[in-house]
């Protein structure tokens, strides 16, 4: 079937081997009735590992979703046979699997603000460069196939998953990059900051494996000095060195049949580097002492809270052993990153802790739960873990309430203030509706309220006011264009 003008990018495949098949690749259907920007657009994209395709009117775009609903979409607003709207109400309300990014003019900024509202996932006002079109079709692509997972897991309730908990969309990437690469024997190189929980995703992966029944080793590059590093991998024999009174296995003849996980291995000797790859290429190691081959069969996983690629361009780290390691990377998002699993953590946390320590506590009251959102958590899990643990050693009650907890929570002023509507049983019937009206706030006023407050901290810098709030400067952009035709309801 021929779609008016119809024009397909195949800039992924031109630029790579001729063997790439374009179905595998995204495909992004754009709507542009002048034929000159839509030229631009497709220039713009040639980049991307994209197939694009270009209609020109409203029915030549229906008729293609119908065909094959694309897994994004560009659609002006302005088209010349029927309203942009009509197209997007159109995948909304049938449920397609298509994330839309709606184009308008710059005097049209309500359009958008309604599309968005009617199911779009983000807008593009002209003119823009190609820096911003790339990045908004990438967080679309990336924002569609996470939702995918998301739907998929629902079916089984991914809640807690070997040993992680939480059921946002990163996580859910999370259990599905482990449940893939879990029956292979290819490397997995995990990283993420520090207590995001590296070496829970290498169990993980080892008892979802083939490998279960046999040992999981981990052995920590940065907390084991470097002269005795090597005798920890491959062990040593008798009188290799002083205080090597006898023969002595290391970590890779333990994980014989099973899994060796190497923490923070950028933290590793550059000399123990190259002794490592042989290994991992060969199978085959020689104790500390011996001139012994020994052969085992050992399934790598390693995990870094460094960027391995920076590491390597800083000569830190060999670039031989980074491309053996680099074939199945997992990025574990931080805890900020991970939507209400801070809470589903902590209460978890809480619940094991006060069973363990013997004591009362239940929940988290909602100034609490405020402080716990609002906070950043560079110490992720890990510091979660700690606070809770403290908590629950140095009290007792029901409910953990902000004067227990912890420096450097205690001083933690949360953006959002909680308000508790009902404070005892039977309150609320004593208050009348504008002492309700008063106690109770609109949520995207709250939401608002807070957005600004970041704002005129930071000094008026969005992006950083963003950054702090662990969402993107374009979301603050298109919230504050939201709450402009929200004010008169606001009275």
């Amino acid at each position: 079937m021929q779609f008016g003008s119809a024009i397909a990018l195949r800039s992924y495949c031109e630029r790579q081997s001729e063997s790439v098949n374009e179905n595998q690749l995204p495909h992004v259907l754009l709507v542009e009735d002048t034929p000159s920007v839509a030229r631009v657009y497709l220039e713009y994209l040639r980049p991307e590992p994209v197939a694009v395709t270009h209609v020109e009117t409203g029915n030549e775009a229906l008729r293609f979703i119908n065909k094959r609903p694309p897994e994004a979409m560009l659609l002006d607003l302005v088209l010349p046979d029927m309203d942009g709207m009509e197209i997007l109400r159109d995948v909304v309300g049938r449920g397609l699997p298509t994330a839309v990014v709606v184009i308008t003019a710059h005097g049209s900024i309500s359009n958008a603000v309604a599309a968005m509202r009617g199911g779009a996932f983000d807008f593009l006002v002209k003119p823009f460069n190609a820096e911003r079109l790339i990045v908004t079709l990438r967080n679309a692509l990336e924002r569609r196939r996470l939702t995918q997972l998301v739907e998929t897991y629902k079916e089984v309730g991914r809640d807690e998953y070997f040993g992680f908990i939480g059921s946002s969309l990163p996580m859910q990437a999370v259990y599905r990059m482990i449940e893939s690469a879990a029956p292979s024997k290819a490397t997995v190189f995990i990283t993420g900051e520090s207590g995001t929980g590296k070496e829970v995703c290498a169990e993980a992966i080892h008892r979802q494996s083939p490998r279960r029944n046999d040992a999981f080793v981990a052995l920590n590059c940065a907390a084991i000095p470097k002269d005795l590093m090597e005798s920890e991998i491959f062990g040593h024999v008798k009188g290799a060195f002083t205080g090597a009174v006898s023969d002595r296995a290391g970590a890779a003849a333990k994980a014989n049949g099973g899994t060796l996980f190497l923490d923070e291995i950028c933290e590793m000797d550059l000399g123990l580097q190259s002794k490592l790859l042989r290994f991992i290429q060969t199978g085959t190691f020689q104790r500390v002492g011996s001139t012994a081959l020994e052969k085992v069969d050992v399934r790598f996983i390693c995990a870094s809270n460094r960027d391995p690629l920076a590491e390597v361009e800083a000569g830190r780290f060999r670039e031989d052993l980074y491309y053996r390691l680099h074939v199945i990377p997992i990025s574990l998002p931080p805890l900020r990153e991970r939507d209400a699993g801070v809470m589903a953590i902590a209460r978890k946390f809480l619940v094991d802790f006060a069973r363990e320590e013997k004591k009362r506590f239940v929940d988290f009251s909602p100034e609490v739960e405020a402080v716990f959102q609002a906070y950043t958590w560079p110490g992720n899990v890990r510091q979660l873990q700690n606070v809770i643990r403290n908590v629950v050693v140095l009290n007792d009650g029901e409910t953990v309430a902000k004067g227990i907890l912890p420096p450097p929570l205690n001083a933690v002023d949360p953006v959002v203030v909680v308000l508790s509507v009902v404070p005892e049983k039977g309150a609320a019937a004593h208050q009348t509706g504008s002492e309700m009206s008063d106690s109770i706030r609109p949520l995207w006023v709250i939401e608002r309220d807070a957005i600004e407050r970041a704002i005129e901290i930071c000094g008026g810098n969005i992006p950083r006011a963003a950054a702090h709030l662990g969402i993107s400067a374009s979301t603050i952009y298109r919230k504050r264009l939201t709450w402009e035709t929200q004010k008169p309801m606001a009275g």
